[in-house]
């Protein structure tokens, strides 16, 4: 009953509004007009009592207490970095991030990205901050968490070594937006340390509450060059890497000057006339601020002194800001990904727009119950959470290839709060998902769980590309009107975790969640265990039995613990 009124608390909560950008949710219930009023009537600084100036802000392992990193430490407020601080100075821009000792570049990365677009931008950091008025020594920011914005509050003291920022900084020393918010982002996430590592789609989603599509540029469409062109013109947040094939790669310079596995934020895209042909560039900037790209059309390449100086002007060359400009041909040849974010689901190759309905479920995965992992496991697979979309509207417009009217479903399974769980050795899960065809004999019956014989041989109508241990997974399907079945899964049974599915879909879609919570199997032995473990007990059996093949009670016990405990610890 309690877990019912809890859900119904949430649903009448977020029908007043709580949990949108314009009234988020307070995290850890800190509300930061009353605490900075209380350090104003008071006179003293807020210490933020949550996420406090100590070594467990930092991290756990690398960032720990006893790391050498962290020797030197000392936290201090901007007001004791430099005379005159600055929340923002000039207006916040992508050459505010700059890198420091953190590897936290796909945050970066999204964060440049972010300054591009004023609107997402004042969002996630409200210009109402100042360190001259009402300054309390309190910051706030807005990041969008599984479905709702929340609101977190931090203090201003920031670690330093000799003085200077140990992590992200602006390239104005005395501005100090950027290492506020991944201070924030930090303290969202239990730490500094859990920062380290990610794909830069994850910042984006935390920034906006868009979904990410991923591009592999060694087989990109060919209207890749318009997408992007469309995307950074609708607001969409980019970001490319170069993917590295053993972890000794890592960072690695190329003689051209890029780093693989670092993720880069693509800032914009233009078409020049270069000797009377025309030349597609893209812009790509780099966290690290000083490392750019050596090659065709880089800050010093002779190609900038054959076109039109207006339009070289306008496209703002400037050296050693990490920001750089190359050929859209090379950027094909040296990148491996692209991964955009966007704001509005309408197709990125497509002029038409749509306006989106979207249906959020959160569930869980829990051993011994509903973590039954992938179709791998049939035993245990058809115990994972099941939810139902019933899909009766077509598209107005189908996509070219399409040869029956079908419904677009855009899914996004996303895991949350792994980050917070690294500290205790838990990384990311491998997750995916799989949507199956409800027969029509099938669809009145359908708010019991579907049982493990619906799943025997069945096919996926639509399904994930592969389980991966990314933050989400996501892809648009086309699907026949009808009724299915989404099963969340994580590619190992008996693996505990949160998630939550978000389905967008062109046409409004009926969507809930089917069936109680079952009980699974809590081991699914495979073929080969299940003849050794016979063999164990039939042998076992005849040592106890005897001739007469009788057994007591106390010697089935002994039996039947030996065998036993030689399975998997389950606890």
């Amino acid at each position: 009953m309690a877990a019912v009124a809890a859900r119904v608390a949430r649903q009448r909560a977020a029908a007043e509004g709580l949990g949108s950008s314009q009234k988020a949710v307070r995290y850890l219930g800190q509300d930061f007009e009353t605490l900075r009023r209380q350090c104003l009537d008071s006179g003293l600084l807020f210490k933020d009592p949550e996420f406090p100036a100590c070594p467990s802000a930092l991290g756990y392992k690398d960032l720990g207490p006893c790391s050498p990193r962290t020797q030197g430490v000392v936290w201090k407020r901007p007001t004791e970095l430099c005379p005159s601080p600055q929340f923002i100075v000039g207006g916040a821009t992508r050459t505010d991030i700059c890198q420091g000792d953190l590897g936290d570049c796909w945050l970066l990365a999204a964060i440049a990205s972010l300054t591009l677009n004023r609107e997402l931008l004042y969002r996630v950091v409200p210009r109402d901050q100042s360190f001259q008025e009402n300054y309390a020594g309190i910051f706030r920011f807005q990041f969008w968490q599984y479905g709702e914005w929340v609101e977190v509050v931090v203090d201003d003291r920031l670690p330093t070594k000799n003085g200077k920022l140990l992590f992200l900084h602006s390239e104005e020393g005395s501005e100090f937006w950027s290492a506020l918010l991944e201070k924030a982002y930090a303290k969202l996430n239990g730490s500094y340390e859990a920062l380290t590592g990610g794909s830069t789609v994850e910042g984006f989603e935390d920034f906006t509450g868009g979904i990410s599509e991923f591009y592999n540029l060694k087989k990109p469409p060919a209207s890749l060059f318009q997408i992007i062109r469309k995307a950074l013109r609708s607001g969409s947040l980019l970001a490319c890497s170069i993917d590295i094939s053993s972890a000794a790669e890592t960072e690695a310079i190329t003689s051209q000057k890029l780093v693989k596995g670092h993720a880069y934020s693509v800032t914009g895209v233009e078409e020049v006339d270069f000797r009377g042909c025309p030349e597609r560039l893209i812009r790509l900037r780099n966290p690290w601020g000083e490392v750019e790209w050596k090659g065709a059309w880089s800050d010093d390449a002779p190609e900038w002194n054959y076109i039109d100086p207006t339009q070289k002007e306008q496209l703002g060359k400037k050296a050693e800001d990490g920001e750089f400009w190359m050929s859209f041909s090379d950027f094909l040849r040296q990148f491996s990904r692209l991964e955009i974010c966007s704001l509005s689901l309408d197709s990125l190759s497509s002029e038409e727009v749509h306006k989106w309905s979207l249906v959020l479920f959160n569930g869980r995965w829990t051993r011994g119950s509903t973590a039954g992992g992938c179709q791998n496991y049939p035993a245990t697979y058809w115990t994972n959470p099941q939810f139902k979309i019933h899909l009766d509207e077509v598209d107005d417009h189908q996509e070219e290839g399409v040869s029956e009217p079908c419904c677009t479903v855009l899914l996004g399974l996303m895991q949350k709060n792994r980050r917070r769980q690294k500290r205790m050795g838990q990384g990311m899960l491998s997750i995916g998902y799989a949507v199956y065809k409800i027969p029509k004999e099938l669809e009145s019956h359908t708010d019991a769980h579907l049982g493990r014989d619906f799943f025997l041989g069945r096919p996926p109508a639509a399904r994930s590309s592969t389980y991966v241990n990314l933050r989400e997974v996501s892809a648009r399907v086309q699907l026949p009107p009808g009724e299915y079945v989404v099963v969340p899964a994580t590619f190992e049974p008996f693996q505990d975790g949160d998630f939550c599915l978000r389905v967008f879909s062109e046409k409004k879609a009926k969507a809930l969640e089917i069936g109680d919570v079952v009980v699974g199997n809590p081991h699914e032995p495979r073929p080969s265990e299940v003849e050794q473990e016979d063999g164990q007990l039939r042998s076992l059996f005849e040592k106890f039995a005897g001739k007469d093949s009788e057994i007591r009670a106390n010697e089935l016990r002994t039996a039947l613990n030996e065998v036993f405990s030689k399975r998997p610890c389950l606890l």
